[in-house]
């Protein structure tokens, strides 16, 4: 759980830094089909479809005080270990899920 706990709080960051004003946290729990789904939606600036295709490239990233972007790279790889799998759908102005 504390793994789980430190890629949300990396993606609220990430909400932040692109300006949101608001960001929703939702986690739904199946015990029936063991399934656990999180969502993360925000207001924020929004990526292009090419960013948005990027931003699980671990050697991408859009900040200039490092090389490399790790943390939905990480996220992802968490999520097919368990079977599971890591979306990103963003519109630029509208904000990111």
């Amino acid at each position: 759980m504390l793994e789980l706990s430190m890629h949300i709080l990396d993606i609220v960051q990430n909400s932040l830094a692109a300006q949101a004003s608001q960001v929703e946290i939702r986690i739904r729990e199946d015990l029936g089909k063991d399934l656990l789904t999180l969502e993360v939606e925000d207001n924020g600036r929004g990526m292009s479809p090419e960013l948005t295709q990027r931003v699980t490239d671990p050697f991408y990233t859009s900040r200039t005080t490092r090389e490399v972007g790790l943390g939905l790279p990480l996220l992802k790889l968490a999520a097919e270990r368990c079977g599971g799998r890591l979306e990103v759908r963003s519109q630029e102005g509208k904000g990111t899920r």
